[in-house]
C-alpha cells in the first residue's frame, strides 16, 4: 500500500492533472459538491456525495451523436466525435463505483455503445472510502462495501495520510507514474478506520431492509399489489430521482434543425414522465401509478431478474434526499418487502 500525506495533496492533484485531465469534487457556490475539472486553488469537497452522481462522466445528460448536412438531394452524415482525452476522476465513493457495473451491464452489452465504451476506456476511476455514512445511506443493502470500494484505485483519507491501492492495470500504472510522491506505507490506519466506519454502517436504519420479495417468481404478485396505488398518490411525475440517480441510463434521442444542417442528439429522460417511449399510438402507460410502478419495479425486480440478481439501485440515498414529496426506493421496499 502507498501513501501519501495529506499535506501535500496539491502537489498529488497537480502531478495527476499535468499526466491527465483530472477531475474531483469540489463545494460550489451553494456550498453543494459537484465534480469540476481540477484547478490550482481547488480544495477536495468534504461532503459525503456530490450532487449529480460520477456517471455523467461515461454517459453525459446530453451529447451529440451525428450531424446531417443538408444541400439540396445530398446529404453528408458527419460523425462529430474527436478522440477522447485521457482522464481522472478522483473520490469517486463506493455506491457511484458499483453504478459503473450497472451500467456497463447496459451500455457495453451488445450491441456496445461505442460511445460509452470510449469514456469507460479513457478514464481511470481513483474511489474513496466513507468515514462518516449519512442514515440516508444503504449500500449495504447491495453488498456494496463503503470501506473498501470498487473502481481502478482505491483510497482512504485520515488526519494526516492519503493511502493508495491499485485494483486494475490502469490503476498499477497510474500509481507506478506517482511514485515520486508517494511512499510505502502499512495499512494499521485503514484497518482501524474501516472497522470504525463499519461500526457506523451497521447503525444505518436502513442497511437491514428485506429484500426476500424482491425476485422473479413474485413479479405478477408485486407488479399487482394493490400498495402502488398508495405509493404513487402523491408523486409529481417531476423526475428529480431519475437524475440524480447514477444507475438510471433512460435517454430519448432527438434531431435539431440548426438551419444549415441536423444535429442528432441523445438527452437523457425519465420514465416518471408523461410522454416517455411515446409511440404513434401514445404512451403505453398512462397513468402516474404505471409510471411509479415502472421505475421501481425496473429497479428491484425487472433488472436483477435479467442480470443474475444485481439490483438497479446503489443505495447512494441521493433520491431520499432530493424526492419533494419524500417519496423514495426505501419507502417502495419498505412497503412491499417487510423489515427485518
Amino acid at each position: 500500500m502507498l501513501s501519501l500525506a495529506i499535506a501535500k495533496l496539491n502537489d498529488f492533484f497537480a502531478a495527476l492533472a499535468a499526466r491527465e485531465t483530472l477531475y474531483l469534487p469540489v463545494d460550489n457556490d451553494a456550498g453543494q459538491a459537484q465534480y469540476k475539472k481540477w484547478a490550482e486553488g481547488d480544495t477536495l469537497s468534504e461532503a459525503l456525495n456530490t450532487v449529480r452522481s460520477a456517471k455523467d462522466f461515461f454517459f453525459p445528460q446530453t451529447e451529440n451523436l451525428v450531424d446531417f448536412k443538408v444541400e439540396g438531394k445530398k446529404i453528408e452524415v458527419i460523425d462529430p466525435r474527436s478522440e477522447s482525452e485521457d482522464f481522472v476522476v478522483f473520490g469517486v465513493r463506493a455506491c457511484d463505483a458499483r453504478s459503473f457495473t450497472i451500467l456497463d451491464k447496459v451500455f457495453l452489452a451488445d450491441p456496445v455503445d461505442s460511445y460509452y465504451k470510449s469514456r469507460r476506456e479513457h478514464g481511470t476511476i481513483i474511489t474513496m472510502a466513507c468515514t462518516k455514512p449519512e442514515e440516508t445511506c444503504f449500500c449495504t443493502l447491495f453488498d456494496i462495501d463503503a470501506t473498501n470500494p470498487e473502481g481502478d484505485i482505491r483510497s482512504w483519507m485520515t488526519n494526516d495520510r492519503v493511502y493508495f491501492e491499485a485494483v486494475t492495470e490502469k490503476g498499477t500504472a497510474l500509481l507506478d507514474s506517482m511514485k515520486g510522491l508517494l511512499g510505502d506505507s502499512d495499512d494499521s490506519a485503514v484497518e482501524s478506520q474501516k472497522a470504525e466506519t463499519k461500526k457506523i454502517l451497521e447503525r444505518l436504519p436502513f442497511g437491514k431492509l428485506k429484500m426476500d420479495e424482491f425476485k422473479g417468481e413474485n413479479l405478477l404478485e408485486l407488479f399487482d399489489s394493490p400498495k402502488w396505488a398508495g405509493l404513487s398518490e402523491a408523486c409529481l411525475g417531476c423526475g428529480t430521482c431519475t437524475f440524480v440517480c447514477p444507475t438510471c441510463q433512460c435517454y430519448d434521442i432527438r434531431d435539431f434543425d440548426t438551419g444549415h444542417g441536423i444535429k442528432r442528439f441523445r438527452c437523457w429522460d425519465s420514465c416518471m414522465y408523461s410522454d416517455f417511449t411515446r409511440m404513434a399510438h401514445g404512451n403505453p402507460r398512462l397513468t402516474q401509478l404505471e409510471r411509479f410502478r415502472q421505475r421501481f419495479m425496473h429497479k428491484l425486480v425487472y433488472f436483477p431478474s435479467n442480470n443474475d440478481g444485481e439490483y438497479g439501485c446503489v443505495g447512494c440515498g441521493r433520491c431520499l434526499a432530493k424526492c419533494p414529496i419524500h417519496m423514495n426506493i426505501v419507502k417502495v421496499i419498505k412497503t412491499l418487502g417487510v423489515e427485518q
